[in-house]
This record gives structure tokens, C-alpha cells and sequence, in this order.
């Protein structure tokens, strides 16, 4: 009986032929040409060798401004998001960073309002002291025609908006963004490229806080963008390189190593958050909760764009919903999960919760938090890969504590 030959996809064809799961294993790896390892070393020469002044013996010179990790991990990114270029950086920030960094002084950003509080604090703290100049709303297709200035360049999206799950119609923006030829960017970190490509919907560049769900594991802080467009491309790498903020070689090749497991762990957790997500909804009716953001949920007021935006229209890992007892029941729900750890982060294999008011947006102003629906007694779920049965009973059991906590009822 003869043996099949099967022929290696090139790397270059992989985006082009390949279902998601091939691309996130093979895409930027290939077997070690010297050694024939199957998985990349790890290069951590800061440093390169070079046959003759400014003449290198490979494609590298000095770490700060490629390395064959971070190369790796860019290709791989890129392909999953179906862009030409992807740039690390050092975290999520920094990310956001680099491209504000990239506009004149002077420039007017349009944000939606419900954003990552990080984002929120740079483009009010750090941003508008370089000259910048941020308008936040909560409704972009409405207001953007009227939000728009002469000095305008640029629009920012979270889809899902952190932390209340809101939907933008991505497509719609982009539109929008073209009219008034304004650069989109969109912060997909609550979803990632398994469940959602923003630049296939229209959207310039793509971001995301890599800490999140492409590494998946919570050992890494790292960012990337991605783009098609080589003018704004050759702008980023600039500053990537000339600013500094970027990854290790370590992180870059733990990131990557993540990312070969991303289809696998966005299903899992999107599947426990839609049961999580349900249970929480049906103690609604039992006076414990008080309303669920969920996108997968059938009454989320933009569900008709999650099934058009998402893969399968699953909702992703995150869930945050508002506890009956104002601050005191939502601490005393996070004080009384077992499985689900109180932490900051998300995106990670095992289950956190956290309050967004006292924690990770506890920077922005109450008025403002609330306007953008994060009220004190809002509770962040990121829901992990674990039994999701055994999250459904973790969540019952801390709504069942904090209900009585807050009644003054002992067990």
C-alpha cells in the first residue's frame, strides 16, 4: 500500500484557502529550518551579527525593531483578522497609544462613550494634553453627521462595548467614516477574530488588548493592530519602532502560542456565557437581578446585527449584568462565587468577575459612568472554558448569598 505526499500549504496562501482553525495553527509558524523544530525557539538576542557595517546576515539587526517572534505572531494575527499588517506592542494602551500618536496636534477623535476605561483615561488624561480632542456619545449612527468637525480624523468603536455589551453596526460606521473620510478603528478585544472582522466589515485598523482573549491564558500584557492600508501602515511601524513600546520576545511567542488554540476557547466560552447568560435572565422574574447584557441573548436591542457582525451569532465570553441590592448585593455577589475569581482582566481560560464602577472604570467620572449604563451595582463576567453547568451553579449560588446578605437573612 503506497504512501500519500501531502504537500505543505504556503504560508502566503494559507489566509486564501484555509478554514480559521488550520490558519490559527499554521499561519506565521513554520518548521525551524535549522533544527527542524516544529514549534519556534524562542530568540532572545536583543542583537544581531552582520557580515559587514549595516549589512546584516539575516532580515534582523537589533530587537526593538523586529524580531522573529514578534514576526511570527504579527503574520499570524494578520491572517486571522484578514489584514496585510499586523504591529505588536507592548500592551493594549500602548496600542492605543501609538495610534493617537500618529495624528496631528489639533485633531478631533469621535469615541463611543461606553469604552474600556483605560481607553477612556488616555483619550481624556494623556490624549488632550498632546493636542487632542475627544467627543463620546452613545449613539455613533446617530450623532456622528453632527459630531463631525473640520478638524475630525478619526472614529473609535468597542463592539462589544465594555462593559455593557453594546452593538455597533460596524458596516453602518464605516459608511459613515467614508462619507466624512475619517480613518474607523475598532476594538475587538471583546470578541476577537474567531468571532468578528472588522476590517471586512470596513473598518481601517483593527485592535485589541492581546492580554485578552488571543493570549488567553492571563500570562501575557500585550497589544497589536492590524491593517491593510500600507500609507497608515508605514506610519505605525514608524512609531512602533522610533517610540519603543513593544513586546518581548517571550510574550510574543507566548501570545502566538495562544493564538493557535483562539477557536477553540472563543466557542467554549461564548457557549458557558450564553447559559450563563440565560440563567441570569430568567432571575429577572425572581427579583435578584435587575437586567442582563448579553449580545447572544434573543432580547439584546441589536441582536439582528450580532447575527450579521458574528460568527454563528454567538455572543463571546462576556456577560455583565446589573444585581438586585445596588453596590452592596453586586460586592456581595463577587465576595461569594467559588469558581469565578474577583479580578480584573478578562479573556482568560478560567472565569472572573469584577465591579466596573469600583475597578476598571472606576476613573471615569460617576455622571458619565452612569449615563453609559455602568451603575454601581453592574457586575462583569468574563466567563471561562471551565464545565459550564458548574458556572450556572456558581452563579446561582452567589445570587442565592448576596440576596440574603443583602436581606439581612443568615444561613
Amino acid at each position: 500500500m503506497g504512501t500519500t505526499q501531502i504537500t505543505p500549504v504556503p504560508a502566503e496562501t494559507l489566509a486564501e484557502v484555509a478554514g480559521f482553525g488550520t490558519r490559527a495553527v499554521h499561519a506565521g509558524s513554520s518548521p525551524d529550518p535549522r533544527t527542524g523544530a516544529v514549534i519556534s525557539p524562542i530568540s532572545l538576542s536583543t542583537t544581531f551579527a552582520q557580515k559587514s557595517p549595516a549589512v546584516p546576515i539575516g532580515k534582523y539587526e537589533y530587537s526593538r525593531s523586529s524580531n522573529p517572534n514578534r514576526d511570527e505572531f504579527e503574520q499570524a494575527v494578520a491572517s486571522l483578522e484578514g489584514g496585510k499588517y499586523g504591529l505588536a506592542f507592548s500592551s493594549g494602551s500602548a496600542t492605543t497609544a501609538t495610534i493617537l500618536q500618529s495624528l496631528s496636534p489639533g485633531s478631533h477623535i469621535i469615541s463611543g462613550a461606553d469604552v474600556y476605561g483605560g481607553t477612556h483615561r488616555y483619550f481624556t488624561k494623556v490624549a488632550q494634553s498632546h493636542g487632542l480632542e475627544t467627543s463620546f456619545t452613545t449613539d455613533l449612527l446617530t450623532d456622528i453627521p453632527a459630531l463631525v468637525r473640520s478638524t475630525t480624523r478619526l472614529i473609535w468603536v468597542e463592539s462589544p462595548s465594555n462593559p455593557t455589551l453594546s452593538i455597533t453596526d460596524i458596516r453602518a460606521v464605516a459608511r459613515l467614516a467614508k462619507q466624512y473620510s475619517l480613518f474607523l478603528v475598532v476594538d475587538n478585544t471583546f470578541l476577537s477574530p474567531y468571532l468578528q472582522t472588522p476590517l471586512a466589515l470596513g473598518a481601517d485598523i483593527v485592535v485589541h488588548s492581546v492580554t485578552k482573549y488571543i493570549n488567553g491564558h492571563s500570562d501575557v500584557v500585550m497589544g497589536v493592530a492590524v491593517l491593510n492600508d500600507d500609507e497608515i501602515y508605514q506610519k505605525l511601524v514608524f512609531l512602533q519602532n522610533a517610540i519603543g513600546a513593544v513586546p518581548s520576545a517571550f510574550d510574543s511567542w507566548l501570545a502566538h502560542r495562544g493564538l493557535k488554540t483562539l477557536h477553540l476557547r472563543s466557542r467554549a466560552s461564548s457557549e458557558n456565557a450564553q447559559k450563563v447568560a440565560e440563567v441570569l435572565a430568567s432571575n429577572i422574574s425572581t427579583g435578584k437581578v435587575l437586567h442582563v447584557n448579553y449580545p447572544g441573548l434573543e432580547v439584546h436591542p441589536n441582536r439582528q446585527v450580532v447575527k450579521q457582525q458574528h460568527r454563528d451569532g454567538l455572543g463571546g465570553g462576556m456577560v455583565s449584568f446589573r444585581v438586585a441590592g445596588g453596590r452592596r448585593g453586586a460586592e456581595a455577589f463577587c465576595q461569594s462565587t467559588k469558581i469565578f475569581t474577583l479580578a480584573e482582566s478578562l479573556g482568560g481560560v478560567e472565569s472572573l468577575c469584577e465591579l466596573p464602577a469600583l475597578m476598571t472604570h472606576a476613573g471615569i467620572h460617576a455622571s458619565e459612568r452612569i449615563k453609559s449604563g455602568v451603575h454601581d451595582d453592574l457586575v462583569r463576567l468574563s466567563v471561562g472554558i471551565e464545565d459550564g453547568d458548574d458556572l450556572v451553579v456558581d452563579v446561582l449560588q452567589a445570587l442565592d448569598r448576596a440576596t440574603r446578605q443583602v436581606n439581612g437573612v443568615s444561613r
